[in-house]
């Protein structure tokens, strides 16, 4: 067997073993009761985009999980700002206002989680306006936020094409936070370059230059991509040799890991360059990672060697399969 063969063969074989893919990879079937009373918003972008006059209001909301607060609760205050936020860019927008969900089992927890949210507040420059938070009797803490935003134009979940060009762009100016998935580029760099480089995404979108994306969640490369395609009805080729990533890093774990700046975004060949040196003149690396497809399969490849990860199930509930592996 060739080194890219096993390689393949390796990435494949832990893709279809995370489970942080798998949920990504069906979770239209965990937001299809809502499909019913969604009126024209399009369920399965980052926000919901509401029409306002010639713009959008975009909302948001993200929950962390309950072992992630407990074991780092001022990251979780911070990520939870954080995530809303890149929400907003990913779709074109910029963000207006944090509300926060909050339930500590007493002042100190709350205290540090509090620290962690307004460091990502006065960061970013978007302020927490209000919410719920409540201090009681219990023995866990729980946190969601939910963020307020605005675009004049989109960048959407839904409007990927066949012969678009796949890209990924990353702040690769960072670590890792102790051992878990994160690729942290954030609580370490200045606020203005923060804003600055989320400034990049409102401008592609307001240029046309870009008109489909998302940001890379926890589900990580694959997972975000699979969302993407899901929404547009299209497949793509993934080319796991091109993407870019910090040295050193194993592929396997940068492709679940959730970079606190990452985006997958779709562009019309035109218009690829462009995007990529709006990125390149913030220090962001964004190169072609593969193209978007008719079919309905995800494609890895690695090489020449190439195979099929998963496969758009048929049916009202949609959502993808992994393709069955001969013995």
């Amino acid at each position: 067997m060739s080194s890219d063969a096993a390689t393949l063969e390796g990435v494949i074989g832990f893709l279809t073993s995370s489970a942080a893919v798998a949920e990504k990879v069906s979770i239209r079937r965990a937001y299809a009761p809502a499909l019913e009373n969604a009126g024209e918003v399009r369920l399965g972008d980052d926000c919901a985009a509401v029409q306002d006059g010639t713009g959008f209001l975009l909302l948001a909301a993200e929950g962390m999980l309950p072992g992630f607060v407990a074991d780092d609760p001022w990251f979780a205050g911070y990520s939870a700002v954080m995530v809303n936020i890149s929400d907003v860019s990913a779709m074109g927008g910029r963000a207006l206002a944090i509300v926060n969900v909050l339930w500590t089992p007493g002042m100190d927890r709350a205290q540090m989680i509090w620290e962690g949210m307004n460091a990502a507040a006065r960061a970013y420059g978007v302020p927490i306006v209000g919410g719920h938070t409540t201090v009681s009797a219990g023995s866990r803490a729980y946190l969601g936020a939910a963020v307020m935003g605005r675009a004049e134009r989109l960048i959407t979940s839904f409007d990927a094409m066949p012969g678009d060009d796949l890209l990924m762009a990353v702040d690769l100016r960072g670590s890792y936070r102790g051992g878990k998935p994160f690729w942290n580029a954030s609580t370490e760099a200045p606020p203005e370059r923060l804003r600055g480089d989320l400034e990049v995404l409102p401008a592609l979108a307001a240029s046309g230059a870009c008109k489909a994306g998302k940001d890379i969640s926890n589900g990580g490369i694959v997972g975000t991509l699979a969302m993407l395609l899901e929404c547009s009805g299209v497949g793509a080729e993934l080319w796991l040799d091109r993407l870019p990533k910090p040295e050193g890093v194993e592929i396997t774990r940068w492709l679940i890991s959730f970079p606190s700046f990452g985006f997958l975004l779709a562009t019309a060949p035109g218009r690829t360059e462009e995007v990529m040196v709006a990125f390149a003149e913030r220090g962001i690396v964004c190169v072609p990672v593969g193209r978007i497809t008719r079919s309905r399969l995800l494609v890895l490849t690695q090489g020449e060697m190439r195979e099929v990860f998963l496969e758009g199930e048929d049916g009202a509930e949609g959502g993808w399969r992994p393709r069955a592996r001969s013995p």
